[in-house]
């Protein structure tokens, strides 16, 4: 009988196991739709982004703008700064000049070998920008190669003779002044005509 009993227990598992095959193959398909963006969030997503660039565009051309003006006034007084020094330490006066039409401004030593100013400068302003001179000395304007000049004095002042202003424009019509201070011992930047 036990015999019997154990075909029986077999054929029931093998009748389990193979309705539950059959049972997975009859369930219902299960399908997964990848997540996209459709045509028209993509459309609002680009619209929203002309509308922020658009908004954020003229005040970071103000900000580019203004960049380059600090820059070029900065630079033009840490040359300043060094035509004083140079003057101080080497005895003898400095002009820094200025070419407004060319854009450009240098510093050398006032008076120079044959073989020139080897420590001589010579910068361009930037594309941007126009350089100008304001308010020529009490006297005489002093001078260099015809062209206006701030002079440096080997005790490291300003001479008298020396333009008053600088004046730096952007194209916007922007403007920052280097000014000479109280006391003729350099220049200061400003952004009100004084």
């Amino acid at each position: 009988m036990k015999v019997t009993s154990d075909k029986w227990q077999l054929a029931n598992d093998t009748q389990a196991r193979s309705a539950q095959r059959d049972d997975s193959c009859h369930l219902p398909h299960v399908t997964r739709h990848a997540d996209a963006f459709t045509l028209i969030e993509l459309i609002l997503v680009l619209a929203l982004l002309v509308i922020i660039t658009s908004l954020a565009a003229p005040p970071m051309a103000n900000f580019i703008r203004g960049r380059a003006m600090d820059s070029e006034a900065r630079r033009l007084m840490a040359l300043m700064h060094a035509g004083q020094s140079r003057a101080v330490s080497e005895g003898m006066p400095m002009v820094l000049w200025v070419d407004d039409k060319q854009g450009a401004y240098g510093l050398q030593a006032e008076t120079t070998g044959r073989a020139g100013d080897p420590k001589a400068e010579n910068l361009s302003v930037d594309s941007t920008l126009q350089i100008a001179v304001l308010n020529a000395g009490l006297s005489a304007p002093a001078t260099f190669n015809n062209l206006p000049a701030i002079r440096f004095l080997a005790d490291g002042t300003v001479d008298e003779s020396s333009p008053q202003k600088l004046e730096l424009t952007d194209s916007a019509g922007i403007r920052r002044w280097l000014v000479v201070t109280r006391n003729r011992t350099g220049y200061e930047i400003s952004d009100t005509k004084q």
